[in-house]
């Protein structure tokens, strides 16, 4: 499985009623702990990115950048996300992989 860093931005359209966005709110949360039931989600964060905007962070896993994709777009709210991916790659110099070789 290889790991990605997903930053997304919600951008909801003015006018969506507020029932039409509770809804889905109520869905993604659903969605977000299937996915980490089944391993896909590993961590999410937030980060407060100004008065009125807010980044999320997620650590995600996937057999492919394919699956991860199709991961995402199954999200409610992923009409209204603006999304970026990196893969990543263990470092060298990371703890976890340090202790692992000791």
């Amino acid at each position: 499985m290889t790991e990605f860093l997903v930053q997304f931005e919600l951008d909801i359209p003015d006018g969506v009623p507020e029932s039409n966005i509770r809804d889905r709110e109520r869905a993604e949360a659903a969605a977000a702990e299937t996915l980490a039931d089944e391993g896909h989600l590993v961590r999410l964060w937030q980060a407060s990115v100004g008065t009125d905007h807010t980044m999320v962070l997620g650590l995600y896993r996937a057999g492919s950048r394919a699956e991860l994709d199709g991961i995402l777009g199954n999200l409610p709210l992923y009409e209204w996300m603006h999304i970026s991916i990196t893969p990543l790659v263990q470092h060298p110099n990371d703890p976890a992989r340090i202790r692992a070789i000791a």
